[in-house]
């Protein structure tokens, strides 16, 4: 059996047994009502009345049809009122609507005549889509690369606390046990998201998010090559840990640096979206960039160059640290006599322990 043979020997296996635990086909089940339920409810739960700034020679219409009113002395009173963010719209002499970033119909509804409606900002992106998108894009990475990179390790230490490995190892490459593993993990992950992206275009198309969709979809063409090189990335963390230690409670203690690599650019796309320079460099740095540069491609801050030169930096990370994930986990994986540090896991990737 040469390499490529065992690695998708073991793919399978990994893959057959993963579609067989019922915590991870629950936990797909769960993300995918989560998705559903993002896209459908929203739409259906929205439509309250709009608020409005007229004058109050005008105001009666509005009133009468069940708007909020707010009056105000002139139109530039009105004006300054949507863009001030206090009203969705105003009418003004003309008539006219005046919204910020769309049509109000229910104000265009209660005129008696059909008056001119002209966006302050047409291209304005909606402020929840704005919140909801960089948090989707980061909790996505996430929980992805966490779950299934805590499942890669805890794999690797299963087979090292039973002594499995050594009758493993006996029969494959070594670094084609590692390359079947993280090839498993990759797929699931994919196949996951890629469950979760369908239901989440039909609650579009059903909650009638077309024009949300259209804005999505160039972000998330990118999404999932960068996905793809980010959760490779990691992995190859996850099973260095998982190969350092001999027990299943010990991994949380060996794995505390990956998760900080995971966590805090999540935290950081989270909270420092709306920072044009932080999430420049963001979008350039590996542990981040899966998640910030398509961020900046759907609000449009990033020029056409930009996410090809990231993709090609994340490519060369990655694959920095799946070779040194794989001398880490060459070098640990026979040692069943306690923790290995990574310094001597990396001096000696063949002497058992």
């Amino acid at each position: 059996m040469n390499t490529m043979q065992a690695t998708r020997l073991v793919a399978a296996r990994e893959i057959r047994v993963k579609l067989r635990d019922r915590t991870f086909l629950f936990g797909t089940l769960f993300f995918l009502l989560i998705a559903a339920a993002a896209t459908i409810l929203p739409p259906l739960l929205s439509g309250g009345p709009s608020s409005v700034a007229v004058t109050a020679a005008a105001a009666g219409p509005l009133r009468e049809a069940g708007l909020q009113v707010r009056t105000v002395p002139d139109d530039r009173a009105a004006e300054q009122a949507v863009r001030d963010g206090d009203v969705d719209a105003a009418v003004v002499s003309g008539p006219a609507v005046l919204a910020m970033d769309e049509a109000p119909d229910d104000v265009v509804t209660a005129l008696s005549t059909q008056p001119a409606v002209r966006l302050l900002d047409p291209d304005a992106v909606d402020p929840v889509v704005a919140f909801l998108v960089p948090f989707a894009f980061a909790f996505i990475f996430f929980i992805t690369s966490q779950t299934f990179g805590v499942q890669i390790a805890q794999s690797i230490v299963e087979e090292k606390q039973t002594r499995i490995v050594e009758i493993l190892v006996a029969a494959v490459p070594v670094r084609a046990l590692l390359a079947g593993k993280m090839i498993a993990g990759t797929i699931l992950a994919l196949g996951q998201i890629a469950l979760i992206a369908l239901v989440a275009l039909v609650g579009m198309q059903f909650g009638d998010s077309g024009g949300l969709l259209s804005l999505l979809a160039p972000a998330i063409g990118w999404f999932l090559p960068f996905f793809l090189l980010g959760f490779v990335l990691v992995a190859a963390m996850w099973a260095a840990a998982g190969a350092l230690v001999n027990r299943q409670e010990d991994i949380a203690g060996v794995s505390t640096p990956v998760q900080l690599a995971v966590m805090l650019p999540f935290f950081a796309v989270i909270f420092l979206n709306d920072n044009a320079t932080a999430m420049r460099v963001l979008s350039y740095l590996p542990f981040s960039a899966p998640t910030a540069m398509p961020l900046r491609l759907f609000t449009g801050d990033a020029a056409g160059w930009e996410p090809l030169v990231s993709l090609v930096l994340l490519l060369v990370a990655a694959a920095a640290f799946v070779a040194a994930g794989a001398r880490v986990y060459e070098g640990s994986l026979l040692r069943t006599n306690g923790r290995t540090s990574v310094r001597a896991a990396w001096r000696s990737r063949e002497t058992p322990g």
